[in-house]
């Protein structure tokens, strides 16, 4: 008889899970999704990272950092104002697990 693989049928969760990195991934899914965001809101409104600097009275390096989906030193303050120029706004809700 055949050793069943026990992921067979289990979800990419539950398999990040099983790995104990599930909370980790997730964080640096959304981190990534925001940058991006963030970036591709800035080139369709044609918005340099020095004018973004500008607009929100910091250096350019400031603004790579915000965009750096590594950097853990992103305040949601700083976030909100680079999506309010943007003309985003961020939100955030708690769901249920």
């Amino acid at each position: 008889m055949k050793a069943r693989n026990k992921r067979i049928g289990s979800s990419f969760d539950d398999f990040l899970k099983e790995e104990g990195i599930y909370d980790e991934a997730v964080t640096h899914a959304i981190k990534r999704v925001l940058a991006w965001q963030l970036t591709e809101a800035m080139k369709a409104r044609n918005i340099s990272k020095n004018a973004m600097a500008k607009q929100m009275k910091t250096s350019r390096t400031q603004i790579a950092r915000l965009l750096d989906p590594d950097n853990d030193k992103v305040s949601l303050e700083v976030l909100q104002r680079a999506a309010s120029i943007v003309g985003k706004r961020v939100t955030f809700s708690l769901e249920n697990v």
